[in-house]
């Protein structure tokens, strides 16, 4: 079984939207309070921008963990 681990964080948008980045394989080890901080840096330099226009805030930062299995069939 192959298990992946994807740090999600969640930005409100000049529109009113979400948007979201993805860090694949995240440090095991991250605090919120490092979280926040990246974030903070993250739209203070603005260089990320979407559909929503750029970030101005933040909603929120998950951890996602997926558990894969896979099956060998005789096909």
């Amino acid at each position: 079984m192959a298990s992946t681990s994807t740090l999600e964080l969640q930005f409100t948008t000049e529109m009113g939207k979400t948007g979201r980045i993805s860090v694949y394989e995240p440090k095991t080890d991250l605090t919120a309070a490092a979280i926040e901080a990246a974030m903070d840096q993250i739209i203070t330099a603005n260089i990320f921008s979407g559909t929503g226009g750029a970030f101005t805030g933040k909603s929120g930062a998950r951890i996602v963990t997926r558990d894969v299995t896979e099956f060998d069939l005789s096909l």
